[in-house]
């Protein structure tokens, strides 16, 4: 029989070839990732492993001999870039095709970049890649180390902001340049930013607002600052963009999979076994658009715990499991002294009734509550730990949850 193929090189593709073998899979099985290493995940990326603090194999969720054990077969360094699902082969980048039974596609996401006047200098980042965490973590070692550095990150988003932190660790002069109102607020709203806003400012990190980037200066190759629109120029020694992401769906449209609308999300289209509309072909990741039985409509989450739940997921849905994934999205972010838990979801651009907070904000130990209609959708706890099933149990109540309640939630 031709091998399940799993493609792409993260966190996804792991725990599914995990869950492949754990739930009797025996046959040929491969991974195809583009990188030159074994899948890998990337929450450290922009914390411990970017300051120096950890070494590489905490990226690393299986060992390489645990795929040698169980005779997976990692196939570095190399693209598919062609998905024919009627004939159930995919082409990779050197002309050479692969048969697969089932294929789990799982490419992540790639970088939104900048076209900006610059953009090309030395000392420009994105981040992305071990391979960029690598680059990006010399660069502020080496200020660091020297005792000067300036920093400016062009995103006020998670990436950025935890890139902000480290880097204000490591004791560089650090800007934040944001095109918004508030850090985070298109994710959280203006009262947990404005929380996080403030976490930064007491660290001495410069936040700009309402910014727009004109240019990134430099001098013999290598940047020398950042123009804003408003004349501002920011002096910068390294320069880190991280303006979000975009889901690597080009394989999946040019093989006519049914994608969901940017407005929508974006994403491939998948049913709760995270089966796509080819035959014998999943999704998992950041490129899966999933129905979430619970919010009534689908959802295209870029978070760790969301690659890890659908790569074990779809691992499972290949051997024949039929259960709906139903899992609320979670994710987690350490800035600083500032530990954060969030379940759940709400579209702050739709709006949302209020924020209850439980606990004291001031001393940074707390949970916040998202309510929609009086139902709670979210929430956020902050150096407050174990917390997270008891926060699912009111989002999955379906119950409105008065003030007086959700205020008496820490005890």
């Amino acid at each position: 029989m031709d091998p399940y193929v799993l493609v792409g090189g993260g966190l996804t593709t792991a725990r599914a070839a995990e869950a492949l073998r754990t739930g009797g899979y025996d046959g040929d099985l491969v991974v195809v990732t583009t990188e030159p290493h074994h899948p890998y995940e990337r929450p450290p990326l922009s914390k411990d492993y970017l300051r120096g603090e950890s070494e590489r194999d905490v990226v690393f969720p299986l060992d390489e001999s645990w795929y040698r054990e169980h005779d997976v077969v990692v196939r570095t360094g190399e693209t598919v870039v062609g998905l024919d699902p009627a004939g159930h082969v995919l082409t990779l980048s050197d002309g050479a095709t692969l048969a697969y039974a089932k294929a789990l596609l799982a490419p992540g996401s790639a970088p939104r970049t900048l076209d900006l006047p610059g953009g090309d200098l030395a000392g420009v980042h994105y981040l992305r890649t071990i391979d960029d965490s690598d680059r990006i973590s010399s660069r502020l070692l080496e200020a660091s180390l020297e005792g000067v550095g300036r920093i400016v990150v062009i995103g006020d988003g998670w990436i950025g902001l935890e890139v902000a932190a480290s880097a204000r660790s490591l004791g560089l002069d650090v800007t934040v340049v944001g095109d918004g109102p508030h850090p985070l607020g298109r994710v959280l709203g203006p009262e947990m930013s404005d929380f996080y806003a403030g976490v930064h400012t007491e660290h001495e990190a410069r936040l700009v607002r309402d910014a727009s980037v004109l240019a990134i200066r430099g001098t013999d190759g290598r940047v020398t600052g950042v123009d804003l629109a408003d004349g501002t120029h920011l002096g910068a020694d390294v320069v880190v963009i991280g303006v979000g992401a975009t889901p690597n769906v080009g394989l999946a449209e040019a093989a006519g999979l049914d994608l969901r609308p940017a407005a929508q999300g974006g994403g491939i289209v998948v049913d709760g076994t995270l089966a796509t509309s080819a035959p014998d072909v999943f999704a998992g990741g950041d490129v899966a658009s999933v129905p979430s039985p619970h919010y009534g409509r689908p959802l295209r989450v870029e978070h760790w715990a969301v690659a890890q739940e659908t790569g074990a997921h779809a691992g499972r849905a290949m051997l024949g499991a039929a259960d709906p994934y139903d899992k609320l999205p979670y994710f987690y972010s350490d800035q600083y002294d500032v530990g954060m838990e969030y379940t759940g979801w709400v579209d702050v651009q739709a709006g949302y009734d209020d924020v209850v907070v439980s606990g004291d904000a001031g001393k940074r130990e707390f949970v916040a509550f998202w309510r929609v209609d009086g139902l709670v959708v979210a929430g956020m706890a902050v150096n407050v730990w174990e917390q997270m099933e008891r926060v699912e149990e009111l989002i999955r109540s379906r119950r409105k949850v008065s003030t007086a309640e959700l205020e008496g939630f820490v005890g």
